[in-house]
């Protein structure tokens, strides 16, 4: 390692809601505990497979689901740093978390060290219709798209829409009602539209969006962390191999692939936003115009970003750690087709895809290298624990997933 981490400065995985298979926080966990950073996790029980990591020094078994009131969570989330008792640095593994430590930061700040950001803005960028308008006012190319405020609004989309279209729910925070569609929702005519709308109330919480046929694109990725000044201090590109569900969710399996023109282009967008911070991007490379659309920006780590890592040993939440703690973040070049496999789904993806006939066309032959979402070999218990958890009600989840964006797709 080419760098010290300030081991007196503990991290904490902040995460509401009820997902325990998240490999995100298991790659952070381990990512700063192996500089021996003392690690923290709040944590939906005492058995999920974060808990049991041997980097983690103690799991603050929370239970939340993201609809409690903003005032619960922030006085739950200052509890525990009374009981670390020393300053800890916040990483944030979902919308909710990111956009609380947002708008509460005042409170926050005697605490937690995080990055300073515009209070608004995470959640504008989390929000389907903020990113949108905020890619129109920048000039940043994204997907067309509509957003129906009743279902009339619906009915005159559908009169002049070009089918298929993509319908998602509008803001980011669907674990705190019912969500509108599962998820992504491929909308292939007018009467399937039509018959969707019915389900949507009065007023529908959806985006209506451009589609972007499979065959005519790719997925990319961009993984970083901009400093105050909103400069670049690790910036990453990868392509999105397969995803659970199929070309819809998660990623299960990507490379690390240079893209100076992406890596150009988000630095550009983040710069004229004023974001800070630790950043996720998807977007879709549409080969019919040359053009990277922007679909997603999480404010906030990547459950994938593991993959990611420079020569220098950097990843976005070391460097992340590094910055707030008064350290240098050192220069160099990522790890160019390296691979990351997310075990417990990119089986199933893998077969989806076959079944599909698709594949993506910057996938390079043979990786240079694997990074597992689980397994480790330092530290093997997070795997184990993945998978009591995963055989039964994880994999009738996943399968639940992939039916819904089936009957999606087939209606």
């Amino acid at each position: 390692m080419l760098f010290r981490a300030d081991r007196d400065v503990p991290g904490l995985i902040v995460k509401f809601g009820n997902y325990p298979l998240h490999h995100g926080g298991v790659g952070a966990i381990r990512s700063l505990g192996r500089l021996g950073v003392p690690m923290y996790a709040i944590t939906e029980d005492r058995w999920t497979p974060a808990a049991h990591s041997r980097y983690l020094r103690r799991a603050f078994a929370w239970p939340t689901t993201g609809a409690e009131e903003p005032a619960a969570l922030v006085d739950g989330l200052l509890g525990i740093g009374r009981r670390i008792g020393r300053p800890a640095v916040l990483i944030p593994t979902d919308e909710e978390a990111a956009v609380l430590i947002a708008e509460h930061q005042k409170e926050l700040a005697e605490l937690f060290l995080f990055p300073s950001v515009a209070p608004e803005l995470p959640r504008r960028l989390a929000s389907k219709q903020g990113l949108h308008e905020l890619c129109v006012e920048h000039g940043v190319p994204s997907p067309a798209a509509a957003f129906p405020e009743t279902y009339a609004d619906v009915e005159d989309f559908a009169r002049h829409a070009r089918f298929p279209v993509v319908a998602k729910n509008r803001e980011a925070f669907v674990r705190r009602r019912s969500p509108a569609v599962p998820g992504t929702t491929r909308v292939e005519d007018r009467a399937h539209l039509l018959a969707l709308a019915r389900g949507w109330g009065d007023r529908p919480g959806v985006i209506l969006q451009e589609y972007l046929p499979r065959e005519q694109a790719e997925d990319w990725i961009v993984h970083a962390y901009f400093d105050e000044n909103s400069s670049p201090l690790a910036l990453f590109t990868g392509v999105k191999v397969r995803s659970w569900p199929p070309h819809a969710g998660m990623t299960a399996n990507a490379y690390v692939v240079d893209n100076p023109e992406l890596a150009a282009l988000a630095e550009q967008f983040v710069k004229r936003i004023g974001f800070t911070g630790i950043v996720d991007l998807d977007l879709r490379f549409d080969r019919r115009d040359g053009r990277y659309k922007l679909l997603d920006f999480n404010p906030r780590m990547g459950a994938q970003f593991r993959l990611f890592e420079s020569e220098a040993g950097i990843d976005v939440v070391r460097a992340q750690h590094l910055h707030l703690t008064g350290r240098r973040v050192p220069e160099g070049e990522q790890r160019a087709g390296h691979r990351y496999v997310v075990e417990n789904i990119d089986l199933p993806a893998l077969l989806a895809y076959r079944r599909s006939g698709y594949t993506t066309p910057h996938a390079p032959e043979r990786p240079a290298g694997t990074e597992y979402a689980w397994v480790a070999g330092d530290d093997l218990r997070p795997f184990f624990t993945m998978m009591a958890r995963f055989v039964g009600p994880g994999a009738q989840h996943l399968y639940r997933l992939w039916r819904s964006s089936r009957r999606a797709v087939t209606k």
